[in-house]
């Protein structure tokens, strides 16, 4: 497979690899939304296709590896993105595949967003599928966005107290990752949503506002793809993690409802 040319685009270009929302408030959807929002060209692998909307999951179809690995190396005749996001990757099989693809093609060090377990608490991987996030995808990434119940599957530690999350997030980092974002908007004991940066030298607390309503459908897809985003555009770690959480904050603050099921996302709302 040859490798990713660097045509010159007038926009930078960021790249997902991830499930199909047809509601458009999670997923690749979301990520497109988000890129754009943010000034990106996005590219998109989807790995699976999900009949879902903003309060269920009817079906899942899982791609086939071939056509994961065909995508990417189709868009090898493109010019080369200049960051990653990996959401939903489906099975063992395709995140062996996405992480073969990445380093074969010497694609960027992923952002990548574990989608293991919903933030209701719900198994979206099995164990085959978590094992090879851990051995084969955590060693790729620049950084990864785990939910509090993610972390705990990752690190494998009970997370309970502040004490526990960084003991979580250096574990996390010694998995390979150069850095982790242990996201804390499901902690409801606390008056602020504070997420942990941590990378590998430093702890930073990232603080914002607890915005009423329960949250919203895709947050997690949105910020992960906020930080490629600004990665994209030349942003240091640090500062598209920050970047990333302010957008959040803002399309959480402006969120709505088409129907019945859980808020949307205002992707395009103004910080």
């Amino acid at each position: 497979m040859a490798s990713l040319n660097s045509n010159n685009s007038k926009h930078p270009v960021a790249l997902t690899i991830a499930g199909s929302d047809p509601g458009g408030g999670a997923g690749l959807q979301a990520d497109l939304k988000t890129f754009a929002a943010l000034g990106v060209y996005g590219y998109s692998v989807i790995t699976e296709v999900i009949a879902q909307n903003s309060f269920r999951v009817a079906d899942v179809e899982d791609v086939s590896v071939e056509m994961v690995e065909a995508q990417l190396s189709t868009l090898a005749l493109e010019s080369a993105p200049r960051a990653v996001k990996t959401g939903a990757l489906a099975s063992a099989d395709v995140v062996k595949a996405v992480a073969r693809a990445l380093e074969r093609l010497k694609l960027p060090a992923p952002v990548v967003d574990p989608v293991i377990v919903s933030s209701s608490g719900a198994l979206l991987m099995g164990p085959k599928g978590e094992r090879a996030i851990r051995k084969r995808l955590l060693p790729l990434a620049r950084v990864v966005t785990p939910n509090i119940a993610e972390a705990e599957v990752l690190s494998r530690i009970r997370i309970d107290s502040d004490a526990a999350i960084r003991e979580a997030a250096i574990k996390i980092v010694k998995l390979g990752a150069r850095a982790v974002v242990i996201k804390g908007g499901h902690r409801e004991d606390r008056a602020s949503s504070t997420d942990l940066f941590y990378d590998g030298r430093r702890f930073i607390e990232l603080k914002s506002r607890r915005i009423k309503g329960g949250g919203a459908h895709g947050t997690g897809c949105a910020f992960s793809a906020a930080i490629a985003a600004h990665l994209a555009r030349g942003t240091s770690l640090e500062d598209a993690v920050r970047g990333a959480k302010r957008y959040v904050t803002a399309a959480l603050e402006h969120s709505f409802k088409l129907g019945k099921g859980r808020a949307l996302l205002d992707h395009f709302a103004r910080e």
